[in-house]
């Protein structure tokens, strides 16, 4: 059997810099210096870092962040 990944995606667009996400998963988000907005830095976190960015991704006030579990494959 083989486990689900998850994969993360940003939305700058709709990201307003509150910086939830970077504080939360700093080894996965953090906000760029220039505007302050969200910077993915791990599309698939490794399992450790899965529950923090699901976290951040809840936390976000713009609901910037969309968490996708995903089989190998897809």
């Amino acid at each position: 059997m083989t486990a689900a990944a998850t994969r993360l995606s940003v939305d700058r667009e709709r990201c307003i810099g509150a910086g939830m996400c970077a504080m939360t998963a700093p080894d996965v988000f953090d906000q760029d210096p220039d505007d302050g907005l969200v910077v993915l830095l791990e599309a698939e976190p490794p399992a450790g870092g899965r529950a923090a960015a699901r976290m951040a991704a809840g936390v976000c006030p713009s609901g910037a962040i969309t968490v996708r579990d995903t089989l190998p494959g897809d």
